[in-house]
């Protein structure tokens, strides 16, 4: 079937269905510059795999001392009867969740070395993961100590309770923690969190610093496991200093400085489609940012309006000496607000964050899959990228032409880069769980249809996020690596 073609800008021609590419005919002996590309993308990345592995056996060892402290302390621990083993098997379940709720806030600080590697979205879906799991923990660990203490005084569970609350020194701050900590993990259930707004919801995470600040009291004085003078107590309380100052310096004190180095200010708002915006912003040196195509920040826009709201926004292209664009679409509230700001506001950054850049490559080739406002980072990545001819094939989806916004642009970048360029425009197909538009779905149109070296290329997808979803599983459906699809997911 031929396909028809308009053109975009400047000689761009973007396809309006998509076609079979014949494998056999389009398929080029990879060059030698291909090749070794390809080399330094694979060095680079086993060096983040290495990264990533020794992070991993870290958190497993800090778990590991967590328990070997307590194990080491003389006189801590008494296994000589039922009372002594259920109190330890207590004590040993609150220090290893303490060292998780530790992590958490680690892989919540937006730490470069993490972001680097690992990825901010992916770190902020395993300090998610760890959330139940740390909270049934820390239940565990206030009902076996209070069943070992009662058994010890010949005390009922509520009666140990009362007598702990009572009469043991900065007990009232330990039950204070385990609440904090139960509201952070409750309010954090997807069903609930869809139901607050979002203001509500982030006021009520920040109580997780507060749940772990409460709680170190009662674990320096209550027995002997960190004892005063002992290196167990040094190590426990470093290791509070060293993830506390982590959570100062990275989300507080860097994105200070950054902004009031840059003088970020909103110069213009500009409507370019149906509930969608464009910022642009003015600065010092914006260049100096070191944005790479496709990454984001976190943006606070200092209005009276908006300033207690973070967003999460990537950057719609990459930042010149004094300027800069992010591109907004209306999804909320928040981000309605974003589009009635006026110029001059001034505006503070966090990061940029993000693996969702050509430092993430790993094969030869580059695909880009990007529906609605997930055109953003596509687009800045287009623009940043330095590409071959015949290298990178670009789908742009949209359900409707309102959803065509920076499409003539992506356009001029395909056309300046050699890229292929394919548009699929309508409505997905009811009943069926398809990233397709319900025509090119009847038409049998896939991933491996679309893209002429599909399993030689790294799969970018941006777009709604259950859209997104869909693309990742026809893609490993098909025999991608996992390795060679990225996904940004944005979590402020």
């Amino acid at each position: 079937m031929d396909p028809t073609r308009r053109t975009a800008s400047k000689g761009a021609t973007v396809t309006t269905t998509v076609e079979s590419h014949p494998r056999a005919t389009l398929r080029p002996p990879p060059a030698q510059q291909v090749a070794a590309d390809a080399a330094v993308r694979r060095r680079n990345r086993r060096r983040r795999s290495a990264v990533v592995d020794l992070l991993t056996i870290l958190v497993w060892v800090s778990a590991a001392i967590a328990v070997a402290l307590y194990l080491a302390s003389p006189g801590a621990h008494d296994l000589s009867g039922t009372a002594g083993i259920v109190t330890s098997l207590g004590i040993v379940a609150g220090l290893v969740a303490t060292d998780l709720v530790l992590i958490m806030l680690v892989l919540a600080a937006r730490v470069p070395l993490i972001d680097r590697v690992f990825g901010q979205d992916r770190a902020i879906a395993v300090h998610r993961s760890l959330g139940k799991p740390v909270l049934y923990l820390i239940l565990v660990h206030g009902l076996l100590i209070t069943i070992g203490y009662g058994l010890a005084d010949g005390s009922s569970p509520i009666g140990e309770t009362i007598s702990l609350f009572t009469t043991v020194d900065d007990m009232p701050l330990a039950y204070l923690g385990l609440g904090l900590f139960i509201t952070v993990v409750v309010t954090s259930l997807v069903a609930i969190r869809r139901k607050l707004p979002y203001e509500a919801w982030h006021a009520i995470h920040l109580l997780s610093y507060a749940a772990v600040a409460v709680a170190l009291p009662h674990q320096l004085s209550v027995g002997s496991a960190f004892a005063d003078g002992t290196w167990q107590r040094v190590y426990w309380v470093t290791l509070y200093v060293v993830v506390l100052a982590a959570v100062v310096v990275y989300r507080f004190a860097l994105p200070i400085l950054l902004s009031y180095r840059h003088r970020i200010l909103v110069r213009e708002v500009e409507t370019i489609a149906p509930g969608v915006v464009s910022i642009h912003l003015s600065g010092r040196n914006l260049d100096r940012l070191g944005v790479e195509g496709g990454q984001y920040g976190i943006w606070r826009f200092w209005t009276a309006k908006t300033w207690w709201h973070a967003h999460p926004v990537s950057f719609s292209a990459v930042p010149g000496t004094d300027s800069a664009r992010i591109t907004v679409r209306d999804l909320g509230a928040g981000s309605r607000r974003l589009g009635r700001i006026r110029p001059g506001a001034r505006v503070s950054l966090e990061g940029p964050y993000g693996l969702f850049t050509a430092r993430a490559r790993t094969a030869p080739y580059l695909a880009m899959v990007a529906s609605g406002i997930g055109i953003t980072p596509v687009r800045s990545m287009l623009e940043d990228a330095t590409l071959r001819p015949g290298e990178a094939t670009v789908l742009l989806r949209g359900s409707d032409a309102d959803q065509q916004y920076l499409w003539a642009e992506v356009g001029a970048l395909a056309h300046r880069s050699g890229s292929e360029l394919f548009a699929m425009v309508g409505p997905r197909p009811s009943g069926v769980d398809a990233w397709q538009s319900a025509d090119d779905f009847r038409r049998g149109v896939t991933l491996g249809s679309t893209f002429p070296h599909l399993m030689e290329s790294d799969l970018y997808i941006c777009g709604p996020q259950v859209w997104a979803d869909l693309v990742a599983r026809d893609a490993r459906r098909a025999g991608v690596p996992e390795h060679q699809i990225h996904q940004e997911r944005f979590e402020s």
